[in-house]
């Protein structure tokens, strides 16, 4: 996993790259955005596609290499706090139906009770056949394997009931 060293766009003071490669891939930014919660800043988040696209359905259920980049923003962000804002977000993105993917929740979960800082950076990185790959600063921490949670994951910030629909949107580039 590496990214370019030319950036596309800054999002709340961080500039996310224009492109980051995936294994032998090269993806580029779709779009990004900031994460809020009660008016604070939480992470810059960027999607990163093979090819440009506005269509959440299709991203979420493409079973092709794609990333998220999450930049950590506030150092109000705890690995408590990040525990109970994806629990919520995969309640939401599943619609309730975690049981099936529930051992790779929580293998996601367990990334970020390692401790979580400002200016801390996750690349979430989807590989067909393997997994969703997790960096965190640029070291490789696991792979979480499995189609279903990869949908299940991105569907945090595209599905029909993102975590936040501004966030959404600037992710698909609208």
């Amino acid at each position: 996993m590496t990214a370019s060293f030319c950036y596309a766009i800054e999002v709340a003071g961080i500039a996310l790259p224009d492109s980051l490669h995936a294994g032998k891939t090269e993806l580029i930014l779709n779009g990004a955005g900031v994460r809020t919660k009660f008016f604070l800043k939480l992470y810059a988040c960027g999607l990163y596609l093979k090819q440009k696209s506005r269509e959440p359905e299709k991203i979420i259920a493409s079973d092709e290499t794609m990333a998220v980049r999450l930049h950590m923003i506030s150092s109000m962000i705890t690995a408590d706090k990040m525990e109970s804002t994806l629990r919520e977000g995969f309640e939401r993105s599943t619609k309730g139906n975690t049981a099936p993917i529930k051992p790779q929740i929580e293998q996601y979960i367990a990334v970020f009770k390692a401790g979580v800082k400002s200016d801390d950076i996750y690349d979430l990185m989807y590989m067909p056949g393997k997994g969703v790959e997790v960096y965190k600063n640029g070291e490789y921490v696991t792979i979480i394997e499995g189609l279903p949670f990869k949908q299940a994951l991105f569907g945090i910030w595209l599905s029909g009931d993102p975590v936040q629909e501004s966030l959404k949107k600037e992710m698909l580039g609208i």
